[in-house]
């Protein structure tokens, strides 16, 4: 009889949604397993916003403490949620298949708001990124800071006098949660870079595990490891994290890479963009970074440091 196999997950409806997709995939190669359910620290403390947490891994630390304990066989994550440099002894045993990367806006009523300067609106967002993107677009818009799991921040959205809220469209797209709320409209933001890793789901291991290892691989789907590593990589040599407003998107086709990178100022005035084409995915994401340091991304940079500090 085989082990059952305990897979780690944060409670969140969407991080249910995921790990169950994990779950039902082990199921088809013949394995049965158990979620393990447990509360990160992201997500009990939302009365601030997210960046304030100095911690690192906030929504994936403490599922990776209860798998090097032994409690757990596997953990699965967002991938846009785990630090750059994993814990000694953990990796990221697969990758599974890229979906929809885009950002959307959820508004309410007429989107006039978007094209008319003259329209003033409050747009609730809990991410750096996000926010620089649209006060770069709409300087004259309002942002306030929004946290909590995807059905906690539309509800607030529907009882607050926002205009919109954005959200990645994975999620909402997974949960089919926007059926719930008649009241709420939906637009791709397509000119908006997403976060590293964007729409990726990763399952996270003991190195030393070789049996699971072994198993999990049949998970794994390479050029979408290959992609996500490209956009990490570039993550990683700019220095930034949840503090930074920085996007990155590798597409691979016909084995070129087509990579965009962008770092912006949190007020979105300043921002710096790279696109390359090329076949070194060891190179690509790592030479945009520099190209950007280079023109004024490390004034960027500590100017961040200093007003988040």
């Amino acid at each position: 009889m085989k082990k059952i196999i305990k897979i780690g997950t944060r409670n969140s409806p969407l991080a249910v949604f995921q790990a169950k997709k994990v779950q039902k995939l082990l199921y088809k190669e013949g394995y049965l397993s158990h979620l393990f359910q447990i509360k990160s620290e992201g997500d009990l403390i939302q009365n601030v916003p997210i960046h304030t947490l100095k911690n690192i891994g906030v929504f994936t630390k403490k599922l990776t403490n209860i798998m090097l304990s032994g409690e757990i066989d596997m953990a699965v994550h967002s991938l846009k949620d785990v630090p750059i440099n994993l814990p000694k002894g953990i990796i990221l045993s697969a990758y599974l298949k890229r979906e929809n990367f885009f950002d959307s806006l959820v508004y309410k009523g007429e989107n006039d708001f978007l094209y008319d300067p003259k329209v003033h609106a409050v747009i609730a967002t809990g991410s750096i990124r996000r926010g620089a993107f649209w006060k770069s677009r709409y300087p004259h818009h309002i942002l306030i800071d929004l946290r909590g799991n995807i059905n906690t921040r539309l509800n607030k959205l529907q009882k607050n006098p926002w205009k919109g809220a954005i959200f990645a469209k994975i999620g909402l797209d997974r949960l089919g949660i926007l059926n719930n709320f008649q009241c709420f409209n939906c637009k791709i933001l397509d000119w908006m870079i997403p976060s590293p890793g964007q729409g990726v789901i990763v399952v996270s291991t003991l190195e030393k595990n070789d049996n699971i290892n072994c198993l999990i691989k049949k998970l794994d789907d390479q050029e979408t490891r290959l992609s996500a590593n490209i956009e990490r990589q570039f993550l990683k040599t700019l220095g930034g994290g949840c503090i930074s407003p920085i996007g990155a998107h590798a597409i691979i086709k016909n084995k070129i890479i087509h990579f965009t990178g962008i770092l912006l100022s949190l007020d979105g005035i300043h921002k710096i963009k790279k696109t390359k084409i090329g076949t070194n995915h060891d190179l690509i994401g790592f030479q945009c970074a520099e190209e950007i340091l280079k023109e004024g991304g490390r004034e960027i940079l500590e100017k961040i440091k200093k007003n988040i500090s």
